[in-house]
């Protein structure tokens, strides 16, 4: 029996196989709404046969968006345009998911293709970002936000949990809260890009303090039988890799502790001075310590995106669950693909039955 198409329970959500869409930001937005482009992707990964596809980072407020095509979900008006990628995901087999987020100072860029650096000042497309000190990230994100207010913080955390409420109300039966890659809520929780001097600053437990806020506040408007997870940088890579470790897996504990049902491990990313070490499968020993130490299922991406990767870390113990992102790109089938290398029997099963009926003949 494959592990990897075992299926996964967590809360009331059943996922058929142990495979995940990551977010997977697609820049196709227009003022932060969703549309064909996206209702065809995300129909199109969730026919593919994966147990879970999770929606794109989706800014809380205008001001989150990383660039000016990303998705919205900061009024009921942008809610209701994902609707049908909900339905389409759902009628798959697949379980709908979103991720909610705020880029702090790494907003207001241009797209990948078109620069991935900050848009220029003057630009009437660009914005004033924020962040919980005055310090810029640097090389191609060079502008210095403006430090967070008490008020500021307060806003932000209201539009993480009015997001929430939005994807609740549309359908999403899955929630994950962005934490990691340098945005908004890991630049808080960094000491490279946090130097506050109050309650958000300082000692690990005040540079928490808004990720807790945070978890727990949306914790209470999140229907307690769908699961709430969070993608988090556990290491930074950057030298000071077991004390960061120790830090993150205090926190991760917290979270649990706060309602959290699942952890995503992945990387920091507040600096660019890092040495990570790019590899197949390199953060599976991170995520299965942060799995064992904190004893909650973990899932991840980066470089598990081979049937035979995949399968090992399940049966391994290192993941619950898979993230494979751009094998996903490259084949909205991958399932099947996974399914045929490890030597499944009839492998069309995991496909729509109009494809799978061809396929299976021949």
């Amino acid at each position: 029996m494959s592990a990897l198409f075992q299926s996964f329970k967590l809360k009331d959500v059943t996922l058929r196989n142990r495979i995940a869409i990551p977010p997977m930001c697609q820049y196709m937005a227009v003022d932060g709404r969703p549309n064909e482009w996206h209702l065809s992707h995300y129909t199109s990964l969730a026919r593919g046969g994966a147990g879970l596809v999770i929606v794109e980072a989706t800014a809380v407020s205008p001001e989150g968006r990383i660039t000016p095509a990303c998705t919205g979900i900061w009024n009921d008006d942008l809610a209701q345009a994902f609707v049908p990628i909900v339905q389409n995901i759902k009628a798959a087999g697949a379980v709908p998911g979103i991720q909610i987020a705020h880029a702090g100072r790494k907003a207001s860029a241009n797209r990948p293709w078109e620069g991935d650096d900050h848009i220029a000042e003057g630009d009437a497309r660009g914005w004033q970002t924020i962040a919980p000190s005055a310090i810029a990230y640097g090389k191609g994100l060079p502008k210095t936000p403006r430090a967070m207010t008490l008020d500021d913080i307060a806003r932000v955390r209201q539009n993480f949990v009015d997001a929430a409420q939005r994807a609740r109300d549309v359908g999403f039966e899955w929630l994950e809260l962005h934490f990691a890659h340098g945005y908004l809520a890991q630049s808080f929780f960094s000491a490279h890009s946090n130097h506050r001097e109050d309650i958000y600053g300082g000692s690990v437990e005040n540079r928490a303090r808004f990720l807790l806020e945070t978890l727990k506040a949306v914790r209470e408007v999140w229907p307690e039988n769908l699961p709430l997870t969070v993608r988090f940088g556990v290491i930074e890579y950057d030298g000071r890799d077991e004390q960061t470790l120790l830090e993150s897996i205090g926190l991760v504990k917290q979270f649990k502790a706060s309602g959290m049902d699942m952890i995503s491990v992945s990387i920091g990313f507040t600096i660019a001075e890092t040495s990570i070490p790019w590899g197949p499968a390199f953060l599976g020993p991170i995520a299965e310590r942060v799995r064992r130490e904190a004893e909650i299922p973990v899932s991840s991406a980066w470089g598990f995106g081979t049937p035979e990767i995949a399968e090992r870390v399940v049966k391994d113990g290192q993941l619950d669950v898979v993230m494979v992102g751009r094998s996903h790109l490259a084949n909205p089938h991958w399932p099947y693909l996974a399914a045929k290398e490890l030597g499944i029997d009839r492998p069309s099963w995991t496909l729509p039955a109009p494809y799978a009926h061809w396929l299976a003949r021949y």
